[in-house]
């Protein structure tokens, strides 16, 4: 009987809510890094291109 309570008892405990709130959104920008990894990986090459280009300027 006590094992019941305290089952029913963890169910009624919202404090939880804000961890399993912040794993939905990682898989959810996991997922999206993974569907675009190329576009982001292209994205991020001619930044740092543009970055070493004009830094030879300087």
């Amino acid at each position: 009987m006590k094992r019941i309570k305290m089952f029913f008892q963890t169910l009624k405990n919202d404090r939880g809510i804000g961890v399993v709130e912040v794993i939905l959104i990682l898989v959810v920008l996991i997922g999206l890094v993974i569907i675009f990894k190329t576009q982001l990986t292209d994205i991020v090459n001619s930044i740092f291109d543009k970055i070493v280009s004009e830094s030879s300027g300087i």
